[in-house]
């Protein structure tokens, strides 16, 4: 597989807003819920789940969006937004603070509730 340099300027824009708008839904549900823990990982990861599964359906399935915009949307965007990695570092500094309970739970709520979101999304993109 070759890519060419739209394709590359195609995901850098969408990587960029979306780590963006990771950054900004996070701190702000962060300081708006003062509860100890990731609460704006985890928006972060149902919005984006949500979104994949609505997105792909929709746009995709349906409209037969441009190769260029699902690459910048898909890979880019959504691949920015909704980072994994953030949730694993916070879930690994939890358990080496002691709270395995609370890391335990953050695994739990984050991967139930971004699978139903996915799901979610997908079923509403099919009723569109």
């Amino acid at each position: 597989m070759t890519i060419n340099s739209t394709q590359i300027f195609a995901i850098m824009c969408g990587g960029s807003l979306g780590a963006l708008m990771r950054y900004i839904i996070s701190t702000w549900v962060n300081n708006k819920i003062d509860a100890n823990f990731p609460f704006g990982t985890l928006v972060v990861n149902m919005a984006g789940s949500f979104l994949m599964g609505f997105l792909a359906v929709y746009l995709v399935e349906k409209i037969g969006l441009n190769p260029l915009l699902r690459l910048a949307i898909f890979v880019g965007f959504l691949g920015a937004f909704t980072t994994f990695s953030t949730f694993s570092m916070e879930t690994l500094n939890l358990f080496e603070e002691g709270l395995a309970l609370r890391a335990l739970l953050n695994m739990l709520i984050n991967v139930s509730f971004t699978v139903l979101a996915v799901w979610f999304g997908v079923l509403l993109g099919k009723q569109m």
